[in-house]
């Protein structure tokens, strides 16, 4: 009998395994899948056990379940740099307790579907990248205790309906681009002195609701108006470096809010009167005729309003209720409508597809191609000579992400102003032919790359080279420390390295579509090399995506400029591998100089192989900023003509050359 015993309890052991796995709701699966479908560039590999095939997260990187393993209810992720866009999908998890994504590299807008999260008590997207405004749906979160959403660049004004989180205890949205007015007041005097000791709040709207409130941050907006008095005695609140109207506390200069309403500009009125302010003509009743008119009118607006929903009804169960981004849907112009963010690209130039087609002879002055693009010479009509990079993607698939993607980078693109920085002139997007291009002012000589290794080593003296590098380093100071935020170059090497007539360098971002390119149907893998015995390696994961990354990358570039050698050869293996028996030897430090040129200065070599070592090393917390580049090398080389005369005969002709 006991046998039988120990066969039953091992037979409902297994039932109730079997009945834990397969009553996790499926929607919670598919909402963490596509999650992690909207995230492109995850360089900690911090999903990588999120399998879609797996039925049970619960044991996925950063998900906690309930005891009983039947719903998630926390996700925290933080500090992974992850980058990517916040999937609408994530309102589907319905008994999710917290949503921490804190210091990541998250893009695109909140999603409003976040406000059907009913039982979430912390939401934590702080210190990403976000754009837009912040949902009003958000004010649904009647349970949330915690709301930070600051270090962002999050636009418009505060929504009132933030006033409806009754439980909230924190609210953090400092370092954002917020304007109006702090949705807190009272219609009459409000004054305690302990926060949440009101008789009643019947009269307060806003955050003035909030009797739990105890921390309030929102420091460096562009806030206007006053401090509500119902927030001034919080045991700690920050409204600094705004626009607003309070003396005690530090504001931005008034040239910094010159955009924004001033003091004398008042809120309008409602149009909304309370009933008992109606004037009493306007309670008297109304002719039989003029109802009976109303009634018909009602019957029919209700018969309409019936109709529609049942063609809604249907529709509903026809379609998805949310719309998948990086999916199609059946209308490519609803959904490319729908994933335009207008403002974002309001003060970049928009070329239409014939003005390029005119200016690119038809589009058959081809210049350079990829996998991914093509890029295409031309001149505008009484302009500019340009180049024009075309992706080579398409439509179908084309998706809403990869939209916010491209406005984002061309946005990105837009705000870089320097003269080592290759300028963007506009960009084209057009449906019909499905277009997607980028337009960057021309530089006529080329890459560093093909002087480098397919041209007369002699166009590319000592001196010259010292210039370029120069020059290479005062773009890349000008990204890394000069721009808030930073901007790094996805792929540097001689060939993001474009040179004027003159030789000037001009740093040009064309690889940071590979990723973006490289999610899409049409490649799956990594991007393959174009089988030539000496190449970059220009796989996706081999990107710089960080400021290190760019350090790291610049000291390969001075090895490769100072060599004439590429930083990777089938044959010869690493650069790196070759040099690093020369870069610390006087002796023989003259080896890695390239043999075409003719002359050199030792001094100059001796100081860039000192800060290649420097670059390349592998305790990160050691390599010198570009800062510090700058300063050694704009102190210690001189690239005056005296020197190029005093060091080689063929700088007099170089000299007549560039006069």
């Amino acid at each position: 009998m006991r046998p039988y015993i120990y066969f039953l309890l091992l037979f409902l052991g297994y039932g109730v395994s079997l009945a834990t796995c397969s009553f996790f709701p499926t929607n919670e699966v598919w909402a963490l899948t596509t999650f992690k479908e909207a995230i492109y560039e995850d360089p900690h590999l911090v999903l990588s056990n999120w399998n879609a095939l797996d039925a049970d997260p619960c044991n996925w990187f950063g998900i906690t379940c309930n005891p009983e393993r039947q719903h998630v209810t926390k996700i925290n992720i933080t500090g992974s740099s992850l980058k990517g866009f916040l999937a609408p999908e994530i309102g589907q998890i319905t008994n999710l307790l917290k949503l921490t994504l804190h210091h990541n590299n998250l893009i695109g807008t909140i999603p409003k579907e976040l406000g059907f999260l009913k039982s979430l008590k912390v939401l934590d997207l702080g210190m990403n990248q976000l754009t837009g405004p912040i949902p009003p749906e958000l004010g649904n979160l009647s349970g949330v205790t915690k709301l930070n959403l600051q270090s962002n660049r999050l636009t418009g004004s505060l929504p009132a309906e933030l006033g409806n989180l009754e439980n909230l205890q924190e609210l953090l949205l400092d370092r954002n681009k917020l304007q109006g007015t702090v949705p807190a007041a009272s219609n009459s005097a409000f004054s305690a002195k302990m926060h949440g000791m009101y008789a009643s709040r019947s009269n307060l709207t806003g955050l003035c609701r909030s009797s739990w409130l105890k921390v309030v941050d929102v420091s460096y907006n562009y806030l206007v108006g006053s401090i509500p008095k119902c927030l001034t005695n919080l045991p700690n609140a920050s409204f600094q470096g705004n626009c607003l109207w309070d003396k005690d506390v530090k504001q931005r200069p008034s040239t910094q809010c010159g955009a924004f309403p001033s003091k004398s500009h008042q809120v309008p009125k409602s149009k909304h009167r309370p009933t008992e302010d109606v004037p009493k003509h306007q309670k008297e009743s109304k002719p039989t005729w003029l109802l009976a008119i109303e009634i018909a009118t009602g019957i029919t607006v209700g018969s309409l309003f019936l109709v529609g929903l049942r063609t809604a009804f249907h529709r509903c169960n026809s379609k998805p209720a949310i719309i998948i981004p990086w999916k199609k849907s059946t209308s490519e112009k609803e959904q490319l409508a729908v994933y335009v963010d207008s403002e974002l690209l309001k003060d970049v130039n928009k070329y239409s597809r014939q003005e390029l087609e005119v200016a690119c002879e038809d589009f058959s002055n081809i210049i350079g191609s990829s996998l991914d693009s093509l890029v295409y010479k031309g001149t505008m009509k009484g302009g500019p000579e340009i180049a024009v990079i075309s992706l080579s993607i398409k439509e179908e698939h084309w998706t809403g992400y990869l939209e916010l993607y491209f406005q984002r980078e061309v946005a990105d693109l837009a705000r870089l102003n320097h003269d080592n920085v290759g300028k963007l002139l506009g960009y084209c997007r057009e449906i019909s032919p499905f277009t997607r291009m980028l337009v960057f002012e021309y530089a006529s000589n080329g890459t560093l790359h093909e002087h480098l290794h397919y041209g007369e080593g002699s166009q590319l003296s000592w001196t010259r080279r010292m210039r370029i590098i120069l020059g290479i380093v005062r773009g890349l100071k000008y990204l890394h420390a000069e721009l808030e935020p930073p901007f790094t170059i996805s792929e540097l090497n001689s060939s993001a390295v474009y040179l004027t007539e003159d030789f000037s360098p001009k740093l040009v971002d064309f690889e940071s579509w590979k990723t973006v390119i490289a999610r899409s149907e049409k490649n799956s893998g990594s991007i393959g090399s174009n089988g030539a015995m000496c190449l970059l390696p220009s796989s996706v994961e081999n990107r710089h995506l960080d400021i290190q990354g760019n350090i790291h990358a610049f000291g390969i570039l001075l090895l490769e400029i100072i060599s004439g050698r590429p930083p990777f050869c089938k044959d010869r293996g690493s650069l790196i591998d070759w040099a690093k028996d020369y870069l610390e030897l006087p002796e023989v430090m003259s080896h890695i100089v390239d043999p075409e040129l003719k002359h050199f200065t030792y001094d100059d070599l001796k100081l860039i192989c000192e800060i290649i070592s420097l670059c390349i090393h592998p305790d990160i917390s050691r390599r010198p900023s570009m800062q510090e580049i700058s300063l050694m090398l704009e102190s210690r080389i001189d690239t005056s003509v005296s020197i190029e005369l005093k060091s080689s005969s063929l700088a007099w002709a170089e000299l007549a050359l560039s006069s």
